[in-house]
C-alpha cells in the first residue's frame, strides 16, 4: 500500500472532521494534509446556519452547490442564492461571511491557504 495515495468516501470520511476531507488538521504524514488548501464535503439540512460569522478573514473560499436547493451565504453587503447545481460563489481575505440551508444542500467547499485557527462550533439549527 502506497503510502501516499489514499482513497476515500466525502461522505463517509468527511463527518470525523466537520465536513473536511483535507487540510493543515489532517495528520502529518497523511496525504490529506495539506498548508495549501482545505477541501469539504458539507452536507447542510434545512435550518442548519453557521454558529457565528467568520471575520477577520485570511483566506479566499470557493463554495459550489452541488446537490440541493436553496443555500444562503451571507456576506456583509449583500445575500448570495446558490439555487442550482453548479451554483457557486467566491471571495477573497478580508471579507466577513455566514451562511444558512433553507434546504438540505451539499457543498464542495476549497479554501486557501489552509491556516490553523479557523475553526468555529458546528453549524445551529434553527
Amino acid at each position: 500500500m502506497d503510502d501516499r495515495v489514499y482513497v476515500g468516501n466525502a461522505g463517509a470520511d468527511g463527518p470525523a472532521e466537520g465536513g473536511w476531507l483535507l487540510g493543515h488538521f489532517m495528520p502529518p504524514g497523511d496525504p490529506r494534509h495539506s498548508t495549501d488548501v482545505e477541501v469539504k464535503w458539507g452536507v447542510h439540512q434545512p435550518g442548519e446556519a453557521r454558529s457565528r460569522w467568520a471575520t477577520g478573514e485570511r483566506r479566499t473560499a470557493l463554495l459550489v452547490l452541488v446537490r440541493g436547493g436553496r443555500f444562503r451565504v451571507e456576506l456583509p453587503d449583500r445575500t448570495v442564492l446558490l439555487a442550482e447545481p453548479g451554483d457557486y460563489v467566491v471571495w477573497g481575505r478580508g471579507v466577513d461571511h455566514s451562511w444558512y440551508a433553507e434546504r438540505e444542500s451539499v457543498l464542495l467547499t476549497v479554501r486557501w491557504p489552509s491556516l490553523p485557527g479557523y475553526r468555529v462550533e458546528p453549524p445551529i439549527r434553527h
